[in-house]
Order: structure tokens, then C-alpha cells, then sequence
């Protein structure tokens, strides 16, 4: 038993480790530029699909579906 509950242990604390990493790399969504016309479509395309961030990525060259669902939640928090 003593096995199984320290494996349980690892995993717990890399979830947290992970988690961690996120909240330091929040610091680059301050350097998202889009243009008016990104910008539109975005907003077009998540009111027609949701958070489908792949697919409206396919619409905007260039663009990653993180930068776009990054776009969406800066401007809308």
C-alpha cells in the first residue's frame, strides 16, 4: 500500500508543478498585438463556433489557436 499512496504523491505534486508553469508563462500574454481585422474575425467566428479555437485559427494565417484564445480571454476579462 505504501507503494500505491507514494505514486499518488508524485502525480499530486506535477499537477501542482504544472500548474505552476502556467501562472509564469501568463507573463507573455501581455505581448499579443492583433490587427482590427484579426480582431473582427475572432470575434465573428467564436460567435458562430464557441471555442473552437482550432478551427478559427484556420481562418486568421499566421495565427495560433492559443493566440486566439488568448485574444478572446484578455479582451473579455
Amino acid at each position: 500500500m505504501d507503494k500505491h499512496l507514494r505514486t499518488k504523491q508524485t502525480k499530486t505534486s506535477h499537477i501542482v508543478a504544472s500548474s505552476a508553469s502556467q501562472e509564469v508563462s501568463s507573463i507573455e500574454w501581455e505581448a499579443l498585438n492583433m490587427n482590427q481585422e484579426e480582431e473582427d474575425l475572432v470575434c465573428r467566428m467564436h460567435k458562430l463556433v464557441g471555442d473552437r479555437w482550432e478551427l478559427i485559427a484556420g481562418r486568421i494565417p499566421g495565427r495560433t489557436a492559443q493566440e486566439n484564445e488568448r485574444f478572446w480571454v484578455m479582451k473579455n476579462n
